[in-house]
């Protein structure tokens, strides 16, 4: 039973979805929550997944205890019901540590997908870093989705035998979605298809930025459309109303800048491909957009996910306003720059994680063998005990 409940969850488990119900070993019953709504329909259909259970928790101004308590108690009266063989959660969202909690409460085993990631600070990302590592404690089969997460799971004591690289899912959803011809419902997109379009998209909308850090990131991008009048800045905007009354008052009136509702993750994935560089403070488009060869700018102090820092793709810079400003103008205006980082660098996975996902489950109930571990060569050489990159941060860069 895979249980997800937001976009990014959906995106990476639909492949997973597939495979299992693909396979004669598993029947494969999906457990959504709705933690997003809308935006989790949209991924659903997009892949052509109809839920068979749908708890539809989503509520305004919802808080994490409030999600965490409904999904518990929903989640709870589904297993007891059906009792799955196995539970599969994805990430560090809460649903995925609710969906762990309640299985795990059960004596259902943990299917934990991308395992391991790390920032080394309890609070940021908030709550994400927290949810993972509690998930870590309580599953059974750990799916990381690169060395360096197995490498993290095992520092903490967690057997190797109990950890499979299998790369990560959302490349196996990115390749698939890049197939499909997607239109954009907003045409002021569909103009800016020509090739030589100069494109900043922009995406922000992590918790531990809200307040002085997110109006800071308005002010950043009002500047950078001043300064820089030839490039169109795209902003899918957050449903959130904070976010929106932070970053939105410094843009009014800046005709180069094309604010949005979100995306459906089609048209986002096409606009990233379109896109020149990516600004964005998500953990998600840090692992898509190197796959496209798009530099990414990170507008976060430390992240999770370093693999792309150190391959040259992505780079950390914080949330400094005068510092966004310094660094979308250098990759803008200095060619060298920007061709160091647009390097089609993919260190998170071949299209094969959801494959390597099954295998290893199909291992684990004694009907099958796992699959080689994913691996990028390139980044497993940086990697040692005495020296280990699993955390990146600001300073790091400087």
């Amino acid at each position: 039973m895979p249980i997800y409940g937001t976009r990014p969850e959906a995106i990476k488990m639909v492949p997973i979805v597939s495979a299992l119900r693909s396979s004669a070993h598993f029947e494969c019953l999906v457990a959504v929550t709705g933690q997003h709504r809308m935006m989790l329909d949209q991924v659903n259909e997009l892949f052509g997944v109809i839920p068979d259970f749908d708890l539809n928790i989503h509520k305004a101004k919802q808080s994490l205890n409030g999600i965490m308590a409904r999904t518990l108690d929903g989640i709870d009266n589904i297993l007891s019901i059906h009792r799955p063989d196995a539970v599969v959660v994805q990430g560090d969202t809460t649903t995925s540590t609710a969906g762990a909690i309640a299985a795990f409460n059960h004596g259902i085993p943990v299917i934990h997908v991308e395992a391991g990631l790390r920032s080394g600070d309890i609070a940021s990302p908030f709550p994400e870093e927290g949810n993972r590592k509690v998930t870590s404690q309580i599953t059974k089969l750990h799916l990381a989705p690169t060395a360096l997460s197995k490498d993290n799971l095992i520092r903490e004591g967690i057997s190797p035998f109990d950890v499979v690289v299998t790369g990560n899912t959302v490349i196996d959803a990115l390749l698939a979605t890049l197939d499909k011809k997607v239109l954009f419902e907003d045409l002021r997109l569909e103009q800016l298809s020509a090739p030589d379009s100069k494109i900043l998209l922009v995406t922000t909308h992590r918790r531990e930025n809200q307040g002085d850090a997110m109006r800071g990131v308005g002010q950043a991008i009002a500047e950078i459309a001043r300064r820089e009048p030839a490039v169109t800045i795209v902003l899918p905007v957050h449903k959130n109303p904070i976010v929106r009354e932070a970053v939105l008052p410094p843009l009014e009136g800046l005709t180069n800048v094309i604010v949005t509702e979100p995306l459906s993750y089609g048209e986002f994935t096409r606009l990233m491909a379109m896109s020149t560089i990516v600004l964005t403070d998500s953990g998600g488009v840090q692992e898509e957009a190197p796959s496209l060869g798009k530099p990414v700018l990170v507008m976060r102090e430390n992240t999770e996910r370093p693999e792309a820092v150190h391959a040259g793709t992505v780079k950390l810079i914080g949330t400094d306003p005068q510092n966004i400003v310094r660094e979308v103008a250098t990759l803008f205006n200095n060619s060298q720059a920007f061709s160091q980082m647009a390097n089609a660098v993919n260190p998170y996975g071949d299209g094969r994680a959801a494959e390597r996902t099954v295998a290893a489950i199909a291992e684990l109930f004694g009907v099958g063998k796992r699959m080689a571990d994913f691996e990028s060569d390139r980044l497993r050489a940086v990697s040692n005990p005495e020296h280990p990159v699993d955390v990146v941060s600001v300073k790091d860069n400087n």
